[in-house]
């Protein structure tokens, strides 16, 4: 059985595997207050070209959704989002349970728009009964988005001045970054997101990590006490080191852009399958996640040997799904899957 499902399903890269072997036996203090830690720290800052950023580190991408976003609400405030954003949709609520609402938007390719934000601000704002709404205080964007969709530097630009204008944060989830700053067409760099936002965080675990998010707070307003909030959330890991050591190891010699390019290129060979078969697709993707629409009969025959993940119905006897290409992808893995969607036609 090969397993296009998503992009964490190995362990971790060598090189990550490798420094933690290494590093193993060696004592250090906790809660990510070791070397390893503060060097990971300037390596992050070098690469996003920000040297008052703080940088903090997390095992995982709800917890990191939770925690920055509850750090930067008040009580009678909502995050703005696309109705198809990770934290509307596949958090099971998180957000709701710190006690603030998720405000989606409607989008039909994962992103938002600057006139978006600014139409339900305003709306918000100008109602008169809006102190009974819930008011927007914050906006969150993922890049990638859900649909493996990116953000242009310009869309990016735009949406970051409307959210200064009205004093909303933006936070960006980067848990696929790596994979949208190296896909065709990409104009921004991991520097660019870095200043066209208030916070973001790089994602480790689905991009080579065993598991790890980095948290970079760009806006000093944000910074207070966010490692008492971490406490409270859960999020401070007593062997913090461990997730310094994985993001060394994934920033040495652009270890982490590297193997994100190689992700893509191997979803643009899956892309390539499907297409070449005159299979349509839900979203145009240039990034690691691909999602060709199958006849339900094709996608039994299928699942026999590759995982997918099922995405929605499209009509009576055809549904969206996703390949997902990882860091880890093999060339022999696309080719059995080439050779299966080949077999369908026969």
């Amino acid at each position: 059985m090969i397993f296009f499902n998503s992009d964490y399903l190995e362990g971790a890269h060598p090189s990550v595997m490798q420094k933690l072997a290494e590093t193993n036996m060696e004592q250090s203090i906790g809660y990510s207050c070791d070397p390893y830690c503060d060097a990971a720290r300037a390596k992050i800052r070098e690469v996003c070209e920000t040297p008052d950023a703080d940088v903090h580190f997390l095992v995982g991408g709800t917890q990191t959704n939770t925690t920055v976003i509850a750090s930067i609400l008040r009580p009678h405030q909502g995050v703005l989002t696309a109705v198809s954003g990770h934290i509307n949709n596949h958090e099971t609520g998180a957000i709701e349970s710190t006690g603030h609402k998720v405000l989606a938007l409607p989008s039909d390719n994962g992103k938002i728009t600057a006139k978006q934000v600014e139409d339900y601000y305003l709306w918000q704002q100008n109602d008169e009964s809006f102190e009974h709404i819930v008011q927007p205080g914050m906006v969150y964007i993922s890049h990638p988005t859900e649909g493996g969709t990116i953000y242009t530097k310009a869309e990016l630009t735009e949406l970051y001045a409307t959210c200064r204008k009205y004093n909303l944060p933006l936070f960006i989830d980067g848990a696929r970054l790596g994979y949208g700053v190296m896909a065709d067409g990409a104009d921004l760099s991991i520097s660019d997101v870095a200043h066209l936002c208030d916070v973001f965080y790089i994602g480790g675990t689905k991009v080579g990590a065993l598991f790890g998010e980095a948290v970079v707070i760009l806006n000093p307003a944000l910074k207070k006490d966010f490692r008492c909030i971490m406490k409270q959330r859960g999020g401070m890991m007593a062997k913090g080191r461990l997730l310094g050591i994985q993001f060394l190891a994934l920033f040495e010699d652009n270890l982490y852009l590297k193997i994100a390019r190689h992700a893509d290129e191997m979803a643009y060979q899956i892309r390539d399958i499907f297409a070449k078969a005159g299979y349509p697709f839900l979203f145009t993707s240039p990034t690691n996640q691909q999602y060709p629409i199958l006849s339900d009969a094709e996608l039994s025959e299928l699942g026999k040997n590759f995982g997918y993940e099922y995405w929605t119905r499209v009509d009576d006897t055809h549904s969206g799904v996703r390949f997902c290409a990882s860091w880890a992808t093999t060339q022999d893995q696309v080719d059995a899957l080439r050779r299966a969607v080949n077999d369908l036609h026969k």
